[in-house]
């Protein structure tokens, strides 16, 4: 049987386009296919000024239809969608990519520092890394109510910015590095961690599989990044925009072995999203997260 995985975005699913390429889904003896595509409904830029406008399933909605068994995302997004999900799904990992975003905005800008976003507009995807991550990073800086974040859909966000759509946006890999490259000044940045869901139609064995997969991968591209760069190098190339190998800071880009969501991290990370009143905070551990899944091995 095919084992479908959401797999859009491929700073997030590096480990597992290497897993494929490398054949080491096939040497578990599993089935694997990475649906690379994201469906987009909207082909204009649309603004969304709250979360609560937007599904948490938003970008994931082949899980919830049952057309997917798997799929990484922020952990922050993924406890959300844990609690809102109606096929049972659960965090059963934390995922291998530890992913970062970085605050942006175009090269004459009157912003330099963080501070001076007080008010301002700052292009995110809700329920996903760049909302919550921004969130972290801004109120070391400014009051909460001085927080502006705008949801953006259809239209990349880098590509917002650049068009002057919008004067701030949060992006990931390999969008960090073509705003480098071209000029635009990061006002700041941070690395996050992931977490993998999966619903009751993912055996524990197939994801374990699946798992020992993922970091064999891991542990070439801990060896040696730059062969597998291209992947980062085609989605950049999707928008019309050029890079090489040597434009990355290869700092950024890390990756390590997945394993289980630790307990004492799910208590940080759901009174902080709590906080801000986008999850439910009556939620357990057990209620969002199951460990077990991923079997242990000797």
């Amino acid at each position: 049987m095919t084992i479908k995985i959401e797999a859009a975005g491929a700073v997030f699913y590096l480990p597992y386009y290497v897993a494929e390429e490398e054949g080491f889904f096939a040497d578990e003896g599993l089935d694997v296919e990475l649906i690379r595509e994201r469906a987009n409904e909207e082909t204009e830029l649309r603004f969304i000024e709250r979360p609560d406008a937007v599904s948490s399933f938003s970008s994931f909605k082949l899980f919830e239809a049952g057309q997917s068994q798997l799929y990484n995302a922020c952990e922050w997004g993924q406890l959300r969608r844990s609690q809102d999900s109606q096929v049972s799904g659960k965090v059963v990992a934390r995922r291998s990519a530890v992913a970062s975003q970085a605050i942006i905005v175009r090269p004459d800008s009157p912003y330099e520092v963080p501070g001076d976003l007080a008010g301002v507009r700052v292009g995110v995807n809700f329920h996903h890394g760049s909302h919550y991550l921004v969130l972290q990073l801004l109120e070391g800086f400014l009051a909460r109510t001085d927080i502006n974040l705008v949801g953006i859909k259809g239209k990349g966000r880098f590509q917002a910015l650049r068009d002057g759509d919008i004067d701030a946006v949060a992006v990931m890999e390999p969008w960090i590095t073509v705003a480098e490259k071209a000029g635009y000044k990061i006002l700041t940045e941070g690395h996050y961690f992931g977490a993998e869901i999966a619903g009751d139609s993912l055996t524990d064995d197939e994801f374990t599989k699946i798992n020992r997969a993922v970091n064999r991968a891991v542990d070439l591209i801990r060896t040696d990044i730059r062969p597998y760069l291209k992947h980062l190098i085609a989605t950049a190339a999707a928008e019309g925009e050029e890079l090489q190998p040597e434009d990355f800071k290869l700092g950024r880009l890390r990756y390590i072995h997945a394993g289980p969501y630790p307990e004492d991290h799910f208590n940080r990370t759901v009174d902080w999203v709590a906080s801000w009143g986008l999850i439910g905070g009556e939620n357990d551990f057990v209620k969002l997260v199951d460990n077990t899944k991923l079997l242990q091995e000797a």
